[in-house]
C-alpha cells in the first residue's frame, strides 16, 4: 500500500487557454470542443509549486501553457 507522505505525486495539467475562453460544446461555429488534460507525476519537495508546461492542446491545435488543477 502506498504511504499518503509520498515523494512522488499525481497530477493533473489542463489547457489555461480553453478554459480562459469558456469552452462551449453546443456551439458549432466555434472549433473548440473540449478541454485538454494531461496527467502525470512531480516529486512534491523538489517541485512544491504548482506546475505549468507547454504542452499540445488538440482543440486548439497548438502548444499552449498547461497548470497543474486540483483534483
Amino acid at each position: 500500500m502506498a504511504k499518503s507522505k509520498d515523494v512522488r505525486v499525481t497530477i493533473i495539467l489542463e489547457c489555461t487557454s480553453c478554459v480562459r475562453n469558456g469552452v462551449n460544446v453546443n456551439n458549432v461555429n466555434k472549433e473548440s470542443k473540449g478541454i485538454s488534460r494531461y496527467i502525470t507525476q512531480k516529486n512534491r519537495y523538489n517541485t512544491p509549486n504548482r506546475l505549468e508546461l507547454r504542452k499540445f492542446c488538440p482543440y486548439c491545435y497548438t502548444h499552449t501553457i498547461h497548470g497543474e488543477i486540483k483534483k
